[in-house]
């Protein structure tokens, strides 16, 4: 049993979970509105960008990224993954922003509309309002294949050097897949790229065709015969050789296999929001938690979320949610110390 008068002098105003983008500009608005707040980060600040491949060109351009104004100054028009992720970790640093990495939340309970007790890996803590800021890619989509959890198999791209002179499958129809098809095949990867054909005929950009500076040079591997295309229906089966695809003809197509990558996206982990009641609905292929348009507030009061996993989840959109909604807590916040106050 939790002795709420015996918490509330330690209490912070604002918990943030996920030190993302998002976190960090929800954190530097809490710090701004004057807020007693805390980060909790399971992971490294810029969890995901971290996780992106070493030395990826980030498709967002500056204005889009940039936590103030004129700050981050990329050598090309766009940074690549080091430089957004060095301009997120100085700006923690620059603005001391308080935030706790590695620290992984278990379980966050609600007492009181005006009392939540958050629990992680090292620590327990009381807040009066919680803004979920995690990221989208907890949980890698798979396809469901046979064989598809054999150690060759991987979710995630990051390097291309451990594939040089390997037979390499990359299956997906984003940028990501194409991107990493593009960095195996440049770096000396036996490489092919398995797409569903409307992924790969797609040029619109509003659709999420794959970006022409990562088409471009793909064409070209092509065209030299460095890289292959496959075009497919479904994979049928995996085994520590080969890869079995049926292709959108019919015929299965037996691939000699060294390595597979699996990139069809990933969604965020709900199970905190589920457990405190949070309204989950369909959204395409992912699942998002039902909010105020407004206020980004959830059906259970003094619950916000922000980011990818709402669908504002631009990354310009998850850094400016915070700067409209974290003022709005700061402002029930004052109103009910005044009427505290009052009433003492």
């Amino acid at each position: 049993m939790v002795n709420e008068m015996a918490i509330e002098d330690s209490k912070f105003d604002l918990i943030i979970i996920g030190a993302g983008p998002t976190g960090i500009s929800s954190a530097d608005t809490a710090a701004r509105e004057g807020l007693n707040y805390l980060v909790l980060e399971k992971g490294l600040i810029a969890n995901t960008v971290y996780n992106y491949p070493v030395g990826r060109t980030v498709f967002s351009t500056v204005d889009e990224l940039e936590m103030r104004e004129g700050q981050l100054l990329p050598a090309r028009e766009k940074p690549t993954r080091e430089e957004l992720l060095s301009h997120y970790v100085r700006f923690v640093l620059n603005e001391e922003l308080n935030i706790h990495t590695e620290e992984e939340v278990l379980s966050v309970e609600k007492l009181s509309d005006d009392l939540f007790i958050v629990r992680t890996t090292r620590a327990e803590y009381a807040a009066s309002r919680i803004i979920f800021a995690v990221g989208a890619m907890a949980h890698p989509r798979e396809l469901g294949v046979p064989g598809e959890h054999l150690s060759k198999v991987h979710h995630r791209f990051v390097d291309p050097y451990p594939y040089v002179k390997k037979h390499v499958m990359v299956v997906g129809g984003g940028n990501s897949a194409a991107e990493a098809a593009l960095f195996l095949s440049e770096e000396g990867a036996y490489t092919t790229l398995t797409i569903w054909r409307s992924d790969w005929e797609n040029r619109d950009p509003k659709k999420g065709a794959i970006k022409h500076w990562v088409r471009t040079p793909l064409e070209h591997e092509i065209a030299e015969g460095r890289l292959q295309v496959l075009l497919f229906d479904e994979l049928t089966e995996i085994t520590e050789t080969h890869v079995y695809v049926r292709t959108e003809d019919g015929p299965i197509v037996v691939v000699p296999n060294d390595e597979l990558f699996i990139l069809i996206g990933a969604e965020a982990d709900l199970t905190l929001l589920r457990n405190l009641g949070v309204q989950i609905v369909k959204a395409g292929f992912s699942e998002v938690p039902v909010y105020d348009e407004g206020t980004f507030q959830t059906n259970v009061q003094g619950v916000y979320v922000a980011g990818h996993f709402t669908l504002a989840r631009h990354i310009k959109e998850a850094i400016l949610v915070p700067r409209r909604i974290v003022p709005i807590i700061a402002r029930e916040l004052r109103m009910r110390d005044a009427i505290l106050n009052t009433a003492r």
